[in-house]
């Protein structure tokens, strides 16, 4: 053991000391916006948390947690949350995917369709859903579409009226801004496939959709793994597109786990340590999901 403590302390002493300054600024930043808050969350969800001046906290054990699970709505929250996040993920990926391998087999105007395709990525939130509101409004854009121009249907339907219509409404709207940042993380991938790998495999004697499968999926399997997992990380973290939508109705069924959250905390009496749990228990399942994914990646990968 000291053989051990002396050859660590004299690899201590080689590291330059101006490398932790460099790191110091970072570290300081993580650990005031992630770690602090983070380790600040968890506690407060074992209290009943109270906001303002002289107000007095009273710790309640896993009551929140409780609370949060024997709720009807945080459960359908829950549910929607996981919908969109089963719906858009995918379309997201598989659409992206798609265009890219498009862009990547042309030669002339990629650079304009790549800014077509990314543009709903840099434009607001906000702007796009009050856009998709004004579509699919009583007296929208789509409803007038269906009965004064085509004549389908007699009377609007009411799409964010009801759960699952206005949610699909939403998830549309996740997938066609989210495509643009899968299009340009997978061109990427795919410009960094070496051109030996497409050779050896015409050699073999292999089409197109059989290099796409054996070659090219292999080859951009990383970022397919990180494009999944951010894009998980943003379905749980959705909250504009609802809260402009629908903003939770009707009668909250609409909700995801931040709409759900942030009315708890700012639109009630204040229930700040439920939403505390209930970011706690999103948090766990976020981070199931990702171990989940890397557990099956790294299996397929020894395969």
């Amino acid at each position: 053991m000291e053989a051990i403590a002396k050859s660590f302390k004299k690899k201590f002493r080689k590291v330059d000391w101006r490398i932790y300054v460099i790191f110091l600024p970072g570290i300081l930043y993580v650990s005031t916006f992630t770690f602090y808050p983070l380790i600040k969350m968890m506690v407060m969800s074992f209290f009943d948390w109270r906001i303002g001046y002289q107000q007095v906290s009273t710790f309640v054990g896993l009551e929140n947690y409780i609370k949060v699970i024997s709720d009807p709505i945080a459960r359908m929250a829950i549910v929607n949350t996981l919908a969109y996040a089963v719906i858009t993920v995918p379309m997201q990926m598989i659409i992206g995917l798609f265009i890219a391998v498009l862009i990547h087999g042309i030669r002339r105007f990629t650079v304009s369709f790549r800014l077509a395709y990314y543009l709903p990525v840099i434009t607001s939130w906000v702007v796009v859903a009050l856009l998709f509101r004004y579509i699919y409004s009583n007296a929208g854009l789509l409803n007038y579409f269906l009965v004064d121009q085509i004549g389908i249907i007699k009377e609007p339907i009411g799409w964010l009226s009801t759960r699952w219509p206005a949610l699909f409404a939403a998830m549309l709207l996740g997938i066609w801004k989210g495509v643009g940042w899968n299009m340009i993380i997978f061109l990427a991938a795919l410009q960094a496939v070496p051109k030996v790998y497409y050779e050896a495999a015409s050699i073999m004697g292999l089409n197109k959709r059989q290099q796409f499968f054996r070659v090219t999926l292999p080859s951009i399997r990383g970022t397919v793994i990180f494009a999944f997992i951010m894009l998980c990380i943003g379905a749980f973290n959705t909250y504009t597109p609802i809260a402009v939508l629908t903003a939770g109705n009707p009668a909250h069924q609409t909700e995801v786990v931040l709409t759900w959250m942030y009315y708890q905390t700012f639109s009630t009496s204040g229930k700040v340590g439920y939403a505390a749990a209930l970011s706690v228990l999103v948090t766990i399942m976020i981070v199931t999901i990702t171990v989940f994914t890397f557990i099956v990646s790294s299996k397929r990968r020894g395969k």
